[in-house]
């Protein structure tokens, strides 16, 4: 339940200053889905720069270089491993053969630990799930189509994931956690957040516009890369394993991967209810109350509405 946010002014249309108040906006708009702490990562003069701490967004104070013209960010709800130790917070850099890069994720991951013993990675300081994402593309070698979709059909659990490469390019890999991508084509520019709810509300918030908007869509088992010039290119991954783990195994024969998605959407598997129901009680709900809710027809979108926006 952490969000995903970013700027990509691929056109170098904003000022310096009108980046950061973006930041700073849609940021403090993300603490909608996590408050504990904040990171961002981008480029300047060659190099990757990743700035995270242990604090809501408001509280961040972002300065990024006038070079910064992509940034990728992320607001989080500790599920485990402390904030405090600020190497548990997201971004995380990771290092292949052409170049070093930065990874966030919104979910949960389930087979980390298993990951590492099957395949012989070590154990790191690092304690989040998340982290298994930066071991598999190490494995690899290298930041591509090819080795995105092998991370993810390892993977088991709920997620999405943003990577920011060594040549600016911007990864979306995504899985069955949301994110909402909207393209700006007279100022060159993309933004995203995790929810389209979340990116509205920080537009409007805004001290300047930013013209006519275009809602880019995004499908499960997609990714998508959105290079420095703005240019987007996609790929597929095999989405069955974000199902599989929560299917009962006296149904799993009847269907095939891909009647999975239809059958049994990601949003509608237990994990991603039983995420709603954990968190309910730190905005005041009981967990029987969202089953309530949730027995009533409300999808499991609305309900997260609910908690975070407080409308159905």
């Amino acid at each position: 339940m952490c969000c995903l946010f970013g700027v990509i002014d691929y056109g170098h249309s904003l000022t310096q200053k009108q980046r950061n108040h973006i930041l700073a906006v849609l940021s403090a708009s993300c603490e909608a889905r996590g408050k504990d702490a904040t990171g961002i990562a981008y480029h300047s003069h060659g190099k990757l720069c990743i700035y995270k701490r242990p604090l809501p967004a408001h509280q961040m104070r972002f300065q990024v270089p006038a070079d910064a013209w992509i940034v990728m960010g992320h607001t989080r709800l500790t599920p485990q491993g402390s904030e405090q130790r600020n190497y548990n917070n997201h971004p995380f850099r990771g290092a292949v053969s052409d170049g070093l890069f930065a990874l966030a994720h919104n979910g949960v991951i389930r087979n980390d630990k298993t990951l590492r013993r099957k395949l012989g990675l070590p154990e790191p300081k690092i304690e989040t799930d998340s982290y298994i994402g930066v071991q598999l593309l190490e494995r690899a070698h290298t930041l591509s189509f090819d080795s995105l979709r092998r991370m993810a059909e390892q993977l088991e659990g709920s997620f999405t994931f943003t990577v920011l490469s060594g040549a600016d390019d911007l990864y979306i890999v995504k899985g069955d956690n949301p994110m909402c991508l909207y393209h700006f084509p007279a100022r060159g520019l993309y933004l995203y957040a995790s929810t389209e709810e979340i990116l509205r509300r920080a537009i409007c918030r805004l001290r300047f516009q930013l013209g006519e908007a275009a809602k880019i869509p995004t499908q499960c088992g997609e990714i998508l890369q959105i290079t420095a010039a703005g240019q987007i290119t996609t790929g597929q991954f095999d989405d069955s394993k974000l199902f599989t783990a929560w299917l009962d195994p006296r149904w799993r024969r009847f269907y095939a991967p891909w009647e999975r998605r239809t059958i049994v959407p990601a949003k509608t598997a237990p994990s991603y209810l039983d995420e709603l129901k954990s968190v309910a009680p730190a905005f005041g709900y009981a967990p029987e109350e969202i089953d309530m809710l949730a027995a009533e027809g409300f999808s499991p979108e609305e309900l997260e509405e609910f908690l975070y926006c407080g409308e159905l």
